[in-house]
C-alpha cells in the first residue's frame, strides 16, 4: 500500500505478473491514489470484502480463476467500482465484462497514464452519480425510491418488485440508474450518464448498461416502455418516481 492519507481512493489491483503491477502502483501513486496490489482472484475477493475499495483493477488473465468470474463474484458480493485489464483484444470478451458490470477496459499494453485518467474518469462518474445535480427531485436526505412496481434503494443496490423479489444491482448499474430516477421525463445524453463531456462514438458501455437496466426491470427491449431511446440524442427515463 502507499503511504496517501486514508481519505484518498483505494484501488486494489489484481495482477499476477509483478512487473505490471508494479508500473500500475506506481502510476496510481503519483497521483494520489492508495493501492493494494494482489496475484490471485481469491486473495482480491477476500481484501475487497474486508476494505470496500473504491475500485478494483481486475486483469483477466490470472493463475488461479478466470478474471470474468472475478468480475462477476465481486458484483454479487462486494459491489464496487471496476476497471478491466486485458491482454485480449476481442471485443466480445469487452462487452461480456461491462455485462457483468464493470465500468470500462483497458487493453494491455497500455500507457500507464491513461490507465490513471480511466480511473479518474470512473471515480469521477460516481462521485457525480452520488451528488444530486442542481434540479434533480431526489431530497439528500431520501435514498430509496420508487417507480412502477419497484422500490430502488441507492443505499444497498437493491431493487425490489411489488411481489417481494429481490434484483441485486452492480455498482455501474446503481449509478446509472441513480442518475436516470433523479432526472425523470428528461433527455439525458450519453454524456450526461456517463458524466463526461466527450464519449468516443463507438463507445458501448452505456448501451449496454442500459440493456442490463431493462431487463432487471422487465422492461421490454424491442419496445421499452420505461427506458426509452431517443435516438440521436439519448435515453428517457419514462416514469413518475417519488422519494422516500
Amino acid at each position: 500500500m502507499t503511504g496517501q492519507e486514508t481519505s484518498s481512493p483505494l484501488i486494489l489491483v489484481l495482477e499476477d505478473e509483478p512487473d505490471i503491477a508494479r508500473i500500475i502502483c506506481s502510476a496510481l501513486s503519483g497521483y494520489g491514489f492508495r493501492s493494494e496490489h494482489l496475484r490471485t482472484g481469491r486473495d482480491l475477493l477476500a481484501r475487497a470484502h474486508q476494505t470496500s475499495p473504491d475500485l478494483v483493477i481486475v486483469d483477466l488473465g490470472l493463475p488461479d480463476m478466470d478474471g470474468m468470474q472475478v468480475v462477476r463474484e465481486l458484483q454479487d458480493g462486494s459491489p464496487c467500482a471496476v476497471l478491466i485489464l486485458t491482454g485480449r483484444n476481442d471485443v466480445t470478451d469487452r462487452v461480456l465484462g461491462l455485462e457483468l458490470g464493470a465500468d470500462d477496459y483497458i487493453v494491455k499494453p497500455f500507457e500507464p497514464r491513461e490507465l490513471v485518467a480511466r480511473v479518474r474518469s470512473i471515480l469521477r462518474r460516481y462521485a457525480r452519480s452520488a451528488t444530486p445535480e442542481a434540479g434533480a427531485e431526489a431530497p439528500a436526505e431520501r435514498t430509496v425510491a420508487r417507480f412502477g412496481d419497484w422500490r430502488f434503494d441507492t443505499g444497498r443496490h437493491s431493487l425490489v418488485h411489488a411481489d417481494g423479489s429481490e434484483t441485486a444491482l452492480s455498482s455501474a448499474e446503481a449509478a446509472l440508474l441513480l442518475t436516470l430516477v433523479r432526472r425523470p421525463n428528461k433527455i439525458l445524453s450519453r454524456e450526461q450518464l456517463l458524466g463526461e463531456r466527450d464519449v468516443d462514438p463507438f463507445d458501448r458501455s452505456i448501451d449496454v448498461r442500459i440493456s442490463r437496466l431493462r431487463r432487471k426491470l422487465g422492461d421490454d427491449p424491442h419496445s421499452p416502455k420505461m427506458i426509452k431511446t431517443v435516438y440521436g440524442a439519448g435515453y428517457l427515463f419514462a416514469a413518475q418516481v417519488s422519494w422516500e
